[in-house]
């Protein structure tokens, strides 16, 4: 996927956000708790109460997915 304006790279990102939101909605709530309220990864798991190691994976699995997703690659179904 080619971004030529920021524009676009926002709504790629929101489009992407919400594919993930049915693909894992831990790992897409931990993304918004640490990107847009800037929560470090341990507070982001206590405010989804889900235990450190659960949201080490669900964090590692969304980062991936995201980037597979921007780069025009076929995400991986979880």
């Amino acid at each position: 996927m080619v971004l030529d304006t920021p524009d676009e790279e926002l709504l790629a990102l929101g489009e992407a956000m919400q594919l993930l939101v049915q693909e894992d909605a831990i790992g897409a709530e931990l993304v918004k708790l640490r990107f847009f309220a800037g929560l470090s990864l341990k507070q982001a798991a206590e405010s989804v109460e889900v235990p450190r190691r659960t949201a080490d994976r669900h964090w590692a699995y969304a980062r991936a997915w995201l980037y597979d997703y921007l780069e025009g690659l076929e995400p991986k179904p979880g």
